[in-house]
């Protein structure tokens, strides 16, 4: 599978079989994603992955917690914004609207709803879940460094014929997920990941994307030049103008001026004259002999 090809087709799955993921597996892709950039490599994410018994702890307790109606943990970031402006509000109801409407939920089922969310705390019924963490101490560029390895660990997952379900939503159980994982207290649990095998009798909705002129912005050559050029009937406008195009060196020197090749010239000599002569006085004050380079 290519890099295009994973791109493409990875997805936010939310369904798996119980087949079991190899742990080799795991670690094989876990050890690549290490090499994902971060912003003067201090890679600034702390990754658990559950298998087994501790995950099935896990899905239990949190189970429990659903059953008796327990709140959530009171949130240690904000998942979203309090009002969620245009064109980010759409985008986000159009998601819901594809997601629940491919279960054949109506919107005002709230009830059915919530009923199908609880199954982000199942893992989707994946055998795997990995979860990560960032230090209190980061700033908002380190967190985006875990989206790059997220989604690096996103992509070999579909390498190795996988699928995935990044899910913030594991942050709402954080004391269940602590007291399985013990992480240190300095710790904040960013999100987890449902991986495994994709159960293909789930119904599912692939997501589209906006066009790419709302979220792209080519910037060349030519769209520099026009953006320079401008506005008809400028020149006029302004008493102080002069009419645009190359000033040629037979008009430069009718107007008693040097052409602007010369004057670049000397004021590019200039320039090295100076230079040199710092040269010179740095290497005399730390005793190189002249000529050094």
């Amino acid at each position: 599978m290519d890099v295009y090809e994973a791109v493409t087709t990875r997805r936010a799955v939310r369904g798996f079989t119980d087949r079991q993921v190899p742990t080799e597996t795991l670690e094989r892709v876990v050890s690549a994603a290490a090499w994902t950039p971060s912003a003067s490599n201090i890679q600034p994410w702390h990754v658990y992955v559950l298998t087994g018994a501790p995950l099935a702890e896990l899905k239990r307790r949190v189970g429990e917690r659903l059953a008796t109606g327990e709140p959530w943990d009171e949130p240690e970031y904000e998942q979203y914004p309090a009002e969620l402006k245009s064109p980010y509000r759409e985008r986000r109801s159009a998601f819901g609207a594809e997601r629940y409407g491919a279960l054949g939920i109506p919107r005002e089922d709230l009830e059915a709803r919530q009923r199908a969310a609880s199954a982000n705390w199942d893992c989707f019924g994946a055998p795997a879940s990995l979860f990560c963490y960032v230090d209190r101490g980061m700033g908002r560029p380190q967190w985006s460094d875990l989206g790059m390895y997220l989604q690096t660990v996103m992509l070999l997952l579909r390498a190795e014929g996988l699928h995935s379900c990044p899910q913030m939503a594991w942050a709402k159980y954080r004391t269940t997920v602590a007291k399985i994982l013990s992480p240190p207290d300095e710790l904040i649990l960013f999100c987890g990941m449902s991986i495994g095998f994709e159960d293909a009798t789930v119904n599912h909705s692939r997501t589209g994307r906006a066009p790419l002129g709302e979220t792209v912005t080519f910037v060349d050559s030519a769209d520099a030049a026009r953006r320079a050029r401008p506005p008809a009937g400028g020149a006029a406008a302004c008493p102080t103008s002069r009419p645009h195009g190359p000033r040629t060196a037979t008009a430069e020197l009718a107007k008693g001026h040097a052409p602007r090749s010369t004057r670049t010239g000397r004021v590019v000599a200039r320039i090295g004259d100076g230079f040199a002569g710092q040269v010179r006085r740095l290497a005399s004050r730390v005793g190189l002999p002249p000529g050094t380079g």
